[in-house]
Parts: C-alpha cells; structure tokens; sequence
C-alpha cells in the first residue's frame, strides 16, 4: 500500500478582516438595536477578527463554492499538479449552496479542471476530515494517485438581520444568537498525493480515526427543527410550506450550548482510547493542531487530558482561531496551512490533529510525520508585462486596423496562456523533468508539420503575387529543421529519440495541424500571415522566457532547451519578413479582415495544444 502525503495546502479568506467592533455592521443590527449578548460571548471565545463573505449591506460576496475553489486554486498553485491534472475531488461542509446537486460538484464546476471522481461530506467541522479520510484511503490502496481535499464555511448568510426581522422576532434564542458571534467564513484545501513534494516539506499522513457518538446524545448543533428534545418533530421540509417553516424558526442555525461540554468530554475519551491502542504517545507529539470553536474550552480539554496522563505541553498547541475565526469544516485546514508554511516544522515531528464536531457529537483525530527539509518556498517568476509584439506596417488605414486587430488577439491569446497549466507550472517553479519531457514530446508532433503547411501554402500562392510566395518559401527554409532541434533537446535529457518519433499528436495538436493544412491547401492562403504572427509572436516573446525559467528550475544545460531559447533570437528575423509580407502593396480590407480571423483560430487553437498535453 502507497504513503499518502500532503504535498501542499491553501488557504483563502473573503475580503478584508472584520474585528469585533464590526461585525454588526456586516450582520445588521435587528429590529435596528445592538446585541445585548454579543461583547460576553466574544469575551469568552477569544475570537479578535474573522472573515465574512458578506458586504455592510448583507450582500453575498462570493458562493461557498467560490470560497472553496479559491482555496483549491491557491493549494495548486503550491504544487507539482494541475487542476486538470486531480483525481479526486473530495470536499467538506456545513450547507452548501444549493439542497441539490452535491457540493462537490458546484466546486467541480468552478474549476478548470477535467473529468474526475467527486465526493461531497456533508456535517459540521469533522465534514472536511471525512473528506480528508476518503482521499486518504482511496490513495492509500492505490485506487487514486492524487486528490484535493477542501472545507468551505460560508455561515454568515445564516445570520443576517433581516431573517430574524421577517420571522417577527423580538429577540433572538440565544441558541440561536449564540452562533452569531463564533462562526465566520473562509475555505482551506489539502494537496494529497502518494508521493512527497519535489519542493519543501510535505506531510505523511500515518493514520485517521474518526467516530460518531449519535447513539449517545441528542443533535446539538442543528437547523431544520425547532428543539432537539423530540426526534419526531417535524422537520422544515415537513411543514406546509417554506414561509411557514421560516417563520416557525425552524430554519435557524441552533446550538444547545448546555451539551457542549459533553463534547469536550467525548473528545479527550476517544484521545485516550487513542493512548491505549498505542497509536497515540503524548511525549512524541510536537505539534497538536486542536480545533475548538471557542478559547473558552482550551483549559477544560488541557485539564481532562493532563488528569487522565496524557498532558501536551502549552507551546506544543497550535491555533489561529483568534486571527481566523471559526470557520468550521475548514479551520483544520486553515490551521494547517499555516503551520506548513510557517518556517517552525522540521523533518521527523510529529502532528495531532483534533478535530470534535457538535453537530451531533463525532470525534476525530490524525496524525501526521513532517518529511522533506523546510526549505523556504521558492517565489514565482515575474509575470512579463502582456504586450503585442510590436508589427511595423504602413501608416495606412487598413495596415493600422491589422495592428490594432492583431494587438487585440495577441493580449487575449498571451493572458489566457499563463491560464494554461503547464505554463502555471514554468512560472510557478512547480515544473518537473517529466513535465518538460512530455511538453517536448507533443510540440514535436505539431513543429514538424511546420514546414509543410508553409510550403504547401507557397504552391497555392499565384505567380501574380510571386513575392508572396517568394516570402512563404523564405520561411519555410528557416523552420524546417526546428523540430531536429527540439528532438536534440529531448535526447539530451537521456531520452530515445525512437521514444519521440513514435509520439503522436494531442488533440490540441490535431485541431491546430489540420487548421493550418485546410488553409494552406487554399487558393492564395494569404490569411496564414495571421497565423506566422502568433506562431512567430511566441517565439519573439515567449520562447526564449520560458526556456531560461525552465533550464533555471530545472537545471539543466544549453543542449537540453535551446529549441526554447534559439527562438528568442531567430524570430526576430522571421518577424522582419512577415511585417514584409502584410506591407503587402494589394493589402486590402477583406484581406485584412481574413488575416485576423486566422490569427484568432490559431490562437485557441495553439492554447488548446497545450492545456491537452498528454491527451491522446
């Protein structure tokens, strides 16, 4: 069976913080009268600010599902993979946004990613460590390779003045009002894989207990019924109608405060139950990351652990709930990316994570090896500033539209390649040998072609635009030995060059061939000059960037990505020749028009060449 690891995590937390001074004014006020409860609770709770996904005016701001696919994206972002590369999308939550469909798959649908399986854990704060749990088992018996795991909170919504103000109320339950001022909103995300991240630490995940104690008490934290003394009540989807359910209360978020206790209890039992499986030694713990949903009930878990022999030292426990709030599912996550990334863990410590659900009373606890040295996580690259490579046509009219067309595209088509992964990747210093590997591999089987659809297209050019055609042949000679170049690079890293012959073409690459041989097969396919312009623009612009990143992170040698950094160079020639070419003296606007068009297709063309790299 594989080790698991958590290779990266991501954090995202709406808008600015909001103290405690404030939350009214994201909240309201009801009925237009301050909170006579609000200043004991978060006297007691600790909690200095948190994050709402909620304007001053009560206005949403983001979904759950955004939260959570900021997040993801921020934990990709740290890691080897790309979003179309994961497996397993596995997610946890109190309420999502909608009854119907699963949250799993309104994340799903927010990011850019592929077909891949998807799992929704819906309950309170232990949601997102059954998610963590299913990710965990499936990578571990080797059924999966990767996964993202991500809590999403988005209860603030719960809490607007203006529901209580429609219910007619005079004032809130405490049960209810309770609630208003510890939770908040927020989204973290785990990067899980079977192997350890080729940069920084990573976290060995040993093993997951979870239990429930339904059996044993009655709902604690509930929404959907009026008392949790009756299991038969009614539910709010039992009552005539939603008004009526929303109006009875029915639909507010509740919390029996007199049980909470109870779940510190249950909590430190299932920790020593632990101890005595042997799967937990309280001496060898260096960090325990305890998510509790107020300072209030840190003493009375440190107090039972200590009187049963099982203390861990203060400065051992770690927690962000006074700068974080308490975001429910997602503040073990929103914990643990900070320790990760914090500079404090080193290689061989070990992790507690504890994590006790109200809802109705589960359990959970994990535990986790720090591996890899902790090394500094490396900045991107600079983003280039996005321009035009710059064209030097006529000062006519028609010439000076073609500019500002193809400027136009080219800002579009340079913006939605830093979308693309593999280029995230060589800005993100994220990029692995195989992932240059394969990127050669693929632009092989479409460079090859390069020539020929450029002499093809010089054949069907007539004689009365003879120097024209004279251009088109110009370059076909200056690229038609470029792919024995990029097959040098791909033998210099140790590969066969048999391995590349025998590659084929991703589905990008076959869309962006067969475009650029039905043009050329054209009578007088002038309009290819749009395509020179993006194939040519990349090699002016992009080229030779992407080479230097790749052969700094990589470390690799001149011979291993000149194909890269030869264009930077070369194209600039090949450029001088196509600006000759669209100073053409029988440009004309039709032409021109035909151009452009072309030089949009081979855009998105040329981007889904490469977000399809490795799809045959």
């Amino acid at each position: 069976m594989k080790n698991v690891y958590i290779t990266s995590s991501g954090v995202y937390l709406p808008n600015k913080p909001i103290s405690n001074d404030e939350i009214e004014h994201y909240l309201g006020e009801i009925n237009g009268e301050k909170s006579a409860v609000k200043d004991r609770i978060l006297k007691q709770n600790g909690i200095k600010q948190r994050y709402f996904a909620l304007n001053t005016k009560q206005e949403s701001t983001h979904s759950n599902a955004q939260l959570a696919v900021n997040a993801i994206e921020q934990a990709i972002a740290k890691s080897s993979l790309s979003q179309k590369e994961i497996e397993l999308l596995s997610t946890g939550t109190t309420q999502g946004d909608l009854p119907v469909p699963g949250f799993a798959s309104m994340v799903h649908g927010g990011l850019n990613s592929a077909a891949c399986e998807v799992a929704s854990f819906q309950s309170v704060c232990a949601s997102s460590m059954m998610a963590l749990k299913n990710a965990y088992v499936q990578i571990k018996s080797e059924e999966k390779q990767n996964a993202v795991c991500v809590g999403s909170e988005f209860a603030s919504r719960l809490f607007k003045a203006s529901r209580f103000e429609a219910q007619k109320m005079k004032s809130v339950p405490f049960d209810t009002e309770f609630l208003r001022w510890m939770l908040s909103d927020g989204a973290g995300a785990l990067v899980l894989e079977n192997k350890k991240s080729i940069k920084g630490i990573s976290l060995k995940i040993e093993w997951i207990d979870l239990k429930s104690h339904a059996h044993t008490f009655p709902v604690c934290m509930y929404t959907g019924k009026n008392s949790n003394q009756n299991e038969a009540e009614k539910t709010w989807l039992d009552y005539a109608d939603y008004e009526s359910a929303s109006k009875d209360g029915a639909i507010n978020l509740k919390q029996d405060v007199r049980l909470l206790n109870k779940v510190v209890q249950t909590g430190v039992s299932h920790y020593f139950e632990l101890i005595d499986k042997g799967m937990i030694t309280p001496k060898d713990i260096d960090w325990l990351c305890c998510h509790y949903s107020s300072e209030y009930f840190k003493k009375p878990i440190k107090d039972l652990m200590e009187k049963g022999g099982g203390e861990i030292a203060e400065e051992k426990w770690f927690s962000n709930l006074v700068s974080k709030g308490n975001t429910g599912a997602a503040s073990i996550f929103i914990m643990l990316e900070e320790l990760m990334y914090s500079g404090k863990l080193k290689e061989g410590q070990s992790i507690l994570c504890m994590v006790p659900e109200s809802g109705r009373f589960i359990t959970s606890f994990m535990k986790l090896t720090v591996v890899g040295h902790n090394d500094v996580t490396q900045k991107s690259y600079p983003i280039k500033e996005i321009e035009a490579p710059e064209l030097n046509l006529n000062s006519d009219d028609v010439s000076q539209w073609l500019v500002r067309n193809l400027s136009r595209i080219w800002i579009d088509f340079e913006a939605n390649l830093l979308k693309v992964p593999i280029v995230q990747k060589i800005h993100n210093k994220t990029l692995s040998i195989d992932d240059y590997k394969l990127l050669l591999m693929d632009l092989r089987q479409q460079v090859i072609d390069g020539s020929q659809w450029i002499s093809r297209a010089a054949s069907n050019i007539g004689i009365e635009l003879f120097d024209l055609r004279s251009a088109f042949i110009k370059h076909t000679a200056a690229e038609h030995k470029d792919y024995q170049m990029l097959e040098l690079n791909f033998e210099n890293l140790g590969e066969s060059v048999t391995k590349i012959h025998s590659g084929e073409k991703n589905i990008g690459s076959i869309g962006l061939s067969s475009f650029m041989f039905q043009q050329a097969s054209k009578p007088n396919p002038i309009d290819l000059l749009g395509a020179m312009f993006i194939i040519e623009g990349i090699g002016k612009r992009l080229a030779a960037h992407w080479g230097t990143m790749i052969k700094d992170q990589l470390d690799l040698k001149d011979n291993q990505v000149s194909f890269f950094t030869y264009h930077g160079v070369a194209d600039e020639k090949h450029f001088e020749n196509l600006e000759k070419a669209l100073n053409h003296p029988l440009m004309h606007m039709d032409l021109a028009k035909k151009i452009v068009k072309t030089a949009k297709t081979t855009a998105l063309l040329y981007e889904m060449q490469l977000n399809e790299l490795g799809n045959y």
